[in-house]
């Protein structure tokens, strides 16, 4: 791999593998052996170790007893924990939107619940479309802390997210919560836009939870 070779420590090997294990192209519980690692990276062993650090101590890693690692295996325990900070943080940024947005950022905010609409059909472009609006609110709060956590939490969620939005029925229904956060943000009601998010990633944790409850059970 051409741009690992030309890496100059462990930042883009971390970058790399960071992606794989969001991407699920890294499945969760499987087993990651340095050799193989650092042949396919065409990397020495410093920068690979390096990178598994960063991910240890980020928590997309697990720490085996005999002194290996896996990838963290996907739980309900996290879902619950992440989307429960998340709509926290969700909750408070559309309060603080609702607060702050301009008109031209109302008509931003606007045209991306469109094309949310227009991709409703599609669980990639639908996923990619809904995610950008929640990273567009994010912006227009302009609230430093809650952004870098949220920032920090979205990571660990791109795991789960795609096991929220495979059924139509629940794109649908995604987007008709988009459109309630909409509303109240252009309407400038921070309360409103913060019952209405909450409720929002609430209703997405419903969906993950039985998701990846019967991917466990299944085992």
């Amino acid at each position: 791999m051409e741009r690992m070779r030309r890496a100059s420590g462990g930042q883009l090997v971390y970058t790399e593998l960071r992606r794989r294990i969001l991407d699920l192209e890294l499945e969760p519980g499987q087993r990651l052996y340095e050799p193989e690692l650092a042949a396919e990276l065409q990397v020495s062993r410093t920068p690979l170790r390096e990178a598994l650090r960063l991910l240890l101590a980020e928590d997309l890693l697990d720490q085996l007893p005999t002194g290996g690692m896996v990838v963290r295996p996907l739980s309900t325990e996290d879902i619950e924990e992440l989307y429960g900070v998340r709509a926290a943080l969700e909750g408070v940024m559309a309060a603080e939107a609702a607060r702050r947005v301009t008109d031209a950022e109302a008509a931003r905010l606007g045209d991306l619940v469109e094309r949310n609409a227009r991709h409703v059909g599609d669980a990639e472009d639908a996923m990619r479309a809904g995610h950008e609006f929640h990273l567009a609110i994010a912006a227009v709060a302009r609230h430093g802390w809650a952004g870098r956590l949220h920032e920090q939490v979205d990571g660990h969620m791109s795991r789960y997210r795609a096991f929220t939005n495979q059924s139509q029925e629940r794109r649908s229904a995604a987007l008709a919560e988009h459109r309630a956060i909409l509303a109240a943000i252009v309407g400038r009601d921070p309360e409103s836009a913060r019952a209405r998010a909450e409720e929002h990633v609430l209703a997405a944790r419903d969906v993950a939870l039985e998701a990846i409850g019967g991917r466990l059970d299944a085992r």
